[in-house]
């Protein structure tokens, strides 16, 4: 047997040292033992020594997956766990795509580890309760912490950035971490009774607690499944939960009784806020009866400086839905969407891309004008986030009455609606995107981007590139 002698135990890089070597000499996980520290020894056979690489041994390839996997693996209690990972390394030589089999029992023994290092981490940075401590060189704060797992260094970094400005010390059974406000340094192992119990600030922290605790929302079982009361010997507010369990009933009970306070002013502002937001059912006669919806639509407040709402125009069953940006000062004007020159020059697109203008419906992702007054006349204003996520529910219910083939984005403001994240639509121009309610969603400028050109050279070859971009989505639809 070969016997590998790890510095501590979760040594990560010497694992994957020794496993390369081993590797490369063809040596079978059964064949190696691997130590930690303190851990059992074999008690029959002698070690034999470290072999040396095979001169025709292939090159090692894991990926990076694999990487971060054995990082969290090797922090496992569990004594298995080199060896595991050993013979998963070998595997992936020959399986590169062995993790993504959940079901194999190596993979999901594995799966099954990182899980319960990722829990304890989790427990490690919601449990550890520092007290300050006085010493030569000024406050210090020490915590007492006991791991299920061996996560101590790999959570150390943790608490480095959110406690960089001051010196601390996390006590362990099995293995210490110091932060001196430079450099983060390991020692052996203490005992508990090397931690303070109490400091200056723990009466402060006993009363926020029982300040913060709601009797009305306490759920016993759950609290015990977030916080397990093997923690809770280790904690400040240990003394005090049992009592607040116990007084649980009784103070629920005297809220119930307590007269209600008065709300304050705002409190009917923002109900009326809230309502005029809540989300309503289509209206049951389709497009129509949506539309009707959309003329009283207070999702945001782009209708208090707006002629009326711009609602989508075409018929039930087409085959293109084109998304604007959102109405300008003529659509406003009449009440239909693409009727001003951006429309115009649209509708002319259209006909030279060979797509007939009744088989599409056309709509914006905002359905009012936004604008900033300037004299008689009113300045065009993009939209942001919040205006066209607060339209995108009229947009959503629109594509589920139309179904359409193919969706067209025109312009960033509708990636953003109908994608909801944040494009560049002239690096994304004649590409296909995916919306979570609408499938496919091709992507092009809007007209008015045309408009906006200065050299009619320039606007010539943008116009042929935007027909292009249509004749693309209409050979996405009729091949």
């Amino acid at each position: 047997m070969i016997a590998v002698e790890l510095e501590h135990a979760a040594d990560f890089d010497g694992w994957r040292a020794a496993a390369r070597r081993l590797a490369e000499a063809g040596v079978d996980p059964a064949d190696v033992i691997w130590r930690t520290p303190g851990g059992e020894r074999d008690l029959f056979g002698a070690d034999a020594p470290m072999p040396e690489p095979r001169a025709d041994a292939p090159a090692l390839r894991v990926s990076r997956s694999f990487i971060d996997l054995a990082q969290r693996v090797v922090c496992h209690r569990d004594e298995e766990r080199f060896s595991l990972l050993y013979r998963l390394l070998l595997r992936l030589q020959q399986q590169p795509k062995l993790l993504e089999f959940v079901t194999d029992d190596d993979v999901f023994r594995a799966d099954a580890m990182v899980k319960a290092v990722r829990r304890e981490r989790h427990k490690m940075t919601a449990f550890v309760r520092f007290r300050e401590v006085a010493t030569p060189d000024g406050a210090a704060f020490v915590a007492w912490f006991e791991p299920e797992h061996h996560v101590v260094r790999l959570t150390a970094p943790f608490f480095v950035d959110r406690f960089a400005s001051m010196r601390w010390s996390i006590l362990t059974p099995e293995l210490c971490v110091h932060w001196d406000l430079e450099a983060l340094s390991f020692t052996p192992g203490a005992t508990r009774d090397l931690a303070p119990d109490s400091d200056r600030l723990e009466d402060y922290w006993l009363t926020y607690y029982a300040h913060i605790f709601n009797p009305a929302r306490l759920k016993i079982a759950a609290m015990k499944r977030e916080m397990p009361m093997r923690y809770w010997k280790n904690l400040p507010e240990s003394s005090a939960i049992l009592g607040l369990i116990r007084q649980a009933t009784s103070a629920s009970e005297e809220m119930i009784a307590a007269p209600a306070l008065v709300a304050p002013k705002r409190t009917s502002k923002i109900l009326k806020q809230v309502e005029a937001a809540r989300p309503v059912a289509p209206h049951a006669d389709g497009l129509e009866g949506l539309r009707r919806e959309a003329e009283g639509c207070r999702r945001c407040p782009l209708w208090s400086n707006a002629t009326q709402t711009v609602f989508g125009e075409g018929e039930p069953d087409s085959e293109f839905l084109f998304v604007g940006e959102q109405p300008g000062d003529m659509e406003d004007l009449a009440g239909r969407p693409f009727v001003g020159p951006a429309g115009q020059l649209f509708n002319r697109a259209l006909a030279d891309a060979g797509i007939d203008r009744s088989a599409a419906y056309v709509t914006n992702a905002v359905k009012h004008f936004k604008n900033e007054p300037r004299g008689k006349r009113r300045i065009h204003k993009s939209p942001n986030i919040s205006e066209i996520n607060a339209c995108r529910w009229w947009i959503e219910r629109e594509a589920e009455l139309l179904q359409p083939k193919l969706t067209v984005a025109l312009g960033a403001s509708a990636v953003r609606s109908l994608t909801g994240e944040s494009h560049s639509v002239l690096k994304t121009r004649g590409q296909v995107l995916t919306s979570d309610f609408l499938g496919d969603v091709f992507v092009t400028v809007h007209p008015s981007y045309l408009l906006r050109l200065q050299g009619e050279d320039e606007r010539r070859r943008e116009y042929d590139a935007f027909v292009s971009d249509l004749m693309k989505a209409r050979r996405l639809v009729h091949g």
